[in-house]
């Protein structure tokens, strides 16, 4: 599985972190979110797309590899 933020198009509102911690975290600099190191794991599949559905600027894309 590949995750990948648009960092063009987050503007860091928040409910990604929110919905999947596991997978995100949000930079102190400008508040946008960047994939952790081990959250595009297969086990964490679920947890990606629901944070993509929740991301205000469609800026979360998940591709199966």
């Amino acid at each position: 599985m590949k995750v990948v933020v648009d960092e063009n198009h987050c503007q860091g509102h928040g409910p990604v972190f929110m919905t999947s911690p596991q997978v995100f975290a949000l930079r102190d600099e400008d508040g946008h979110a960047y994939v952790l190191p081990g959250g595009d794991d297969p086990a964490n599949e679920h947890a990606a797309r629901e944070a993509a559905a929740s991301c205000p600027e469609r800026a979360i894309s998940v591709a199966t590899e």
